[in-house]
């Protein structure tokens, strides 16, 4: 159809008007984002996975459509607090919160981000239903594998660093060059988060007790849970017993130079500090804002007695030995730190919160 020039200046005011008229679209400024990694079912009222004690208990019942993330966001009423489910692995954490970060409904750049959810613990450093504070975040994906079948006789393990030849090898690549193998989480909001909660009581039950009671090899996991500052390993690959746990110790003090400890493995995390890294490039978050907290669902390693595929085969998401404990300690520990930055809001928008190593 061709448009003579009135009417096409005619078409041109009237869009100029619509657009005039029609009010700009909210911008949402949460104070916090919490990060979940799954939910089982629904979000309310059934089966609880990482996000729905958050959703009932936050009163996040603002459901905010995130069409190029995983799952629908979950906001309070006043939109201080927000609430995300990245779906789980590494590649679904970063294009979910790349998704958020981008989306210009939101405004996340003084928003501070809490990664609450469930993780294997290593029973030589806690026990079963533990929260565990993270100083880093490192990679287990990026490498090199041999069958442990063809490794040779002198090696440790078949995993090697990547552009290294055998395991463990140095002198280290550049610090340039294995920016995503390690994340160091901000030191000061870290001690702060772990002052303000390491007294919370956490859930104990006789199941849990139960568990734990196996591990008479590991003095730690005998104890009842507790709040701490470790470091996780972050892989999509859900691994199990203790070789790979051996591996783990090594790979994380490999990475960090020795100065973290791992404590934790889970599936999601240096996804999402790779995501918010970007984002802060951008303009678009503060890296320096986050928190991850990792909860112990169950052991990352059989108890003696038990072969690895043994161990494992009696594990499973809704099944894990401390299951309900970990989602119980994820909220009893991450809310103080949400309610306290929500309520002191004033300070804490242009000032992160920062406190000295404890004693």
């Amino acid at each position: 159809m061709v448009t003579h020039p009135p009417f096409r200046r005619l078409a041109a005011s009237l869009a100029f008007t619509l657009v005039v008229a029609c009010p700009a679209a909210e911008v949402l400024r949460p104070k916090v984002v919490v990060v979940a990694m799954f939910e089982q079912g629904n979000d309310i009222g059934d089966a609880p996975g990482e996000f729905q004690f958050w959703v009932e208990r936050e009163k996040l019942d603002r459901v905010i459509p995130l069409p190029a993330g995983y799952r629908d966001l979950r906001a309070n009423a006043d939109g201080s607090v927000l609430g995300i489910v990245t779906g789980m692995g590494n590649t679904n954490a970063a294009s979910s919160i790349m998704a958020l970060g981008l989306d210009p409904r939101f405004d996340l750049s003084k928003s501070y981000w809490l990664v609450a959810g469930i993780a294997g613990l290593d029973p030589a450093d806690a026990s079963a239903g533990s929260a565990v504070w993270t100083d880093y975040a490192v990679e287990g994906d990026l490498g090199h594998e041999i069958d442990a079948r063809e490794i040779p006789a002198d090696w440790k393990t078949g995993y090697i660093p990547i552009r290294k030849k055998t395991p463990y090898a140095t002198p280290m690549q550049p610090a340039a060059e294995r920016v995503d193998n390690a994340y160091a989480l901000n030191p000061g909001l870290l001690q702060w988060a772990y002052a303000l909660t390491k007294n919370t009581p956490l859930q104990d039950t006789e199941s849990v007790q139960g568990f734990r009671a196996r591990y008479q090899d590991h003095p730690k996991a005998l104890q009842p849970p507790s709040v701490l500052i470790g470091s996780n390993l972050a892989s999509s690959t859900y691994w199990h017993g203790k070789l790979l746990n051996q591996w783990a110790n090594d790979w994380v003090a490999y990475y960090t130079e020795g100065r973290g400890n791992y404590v934790t493995t889970a599936m999601e995390d240096t996804g999402t500090l790779r995501a918010l890294t970007n984002l802060t490039r951008a303009g678009r978050a503060d890296v320096n804002r986050v928190l991850v907290l990792r909860t112990a669902s169950n052991h990352d390693m059989q108890p003696p007695g038990l072969t690895a595929a043994q161990s494992l085969a009696g594990e499973g998401i809704g099944h894990y030995s401390a299951f309900i404990p970990s989602l119980e300690a994820a909220h009893a520990v991450g809310s103080q730190v949400v309610h306290a930055l929500v309520k002191g809001w004033d300070r804490y928008e242009t000032e992160i919160p920062s406190a000295a190593p404890q004693p």
